[in-house]
């Protein structure tokens, strides 16, 4: 099985980016692009993945849980691609994110 893990800043604009974190962490701060899909609710919302031959990216904090995220879901016909260091490493590399609080968006 291929199975890959790129660089926050190696996603293509425009590609797929589904975030596995919890609602708060999503509330505190995400990628504006991002489908908020949290891991603990994936499989009984599949139906909710984008429809799209482009590979998916799954991103979560730190990369642990995107990774056993996008390992499942390469194991059940779907393309997945772990997005390494996670919002974190996101956040670290200067790429922008957005709240759906009040205040400054961050990585919780």
């Amino acid at each position: 099985m291929n199975f890959e893990t790129v660089a926050p800043n190696a996603v293509p604009e425009g590609a797929p980016l589904i975030d596995v974190r919890e609602q708060n962490e999503w509330d505190a701060g995400h990628a504006a692009t991002a489908q908020h899909l949290p891991a603990s609710t994936l499989m009984e919302n599949l139906d909710q993945l984008p429809e799209t031959d482009d590979p998916l990216y799954i991103v979560c904090r730190s990369g642990g849980r995107s990774f056993q995220v996008a390992q499942w879901l390469n194991g059940n016909g779907f393309e997945a691609i772990n997005v390494a260091g996670g919002m974190d490493m996101w956040f670290e590399s200067g790429l922008p994110i957005v709240s759906d609080g009040e205040g400054e968006a961050y990585v919780l």
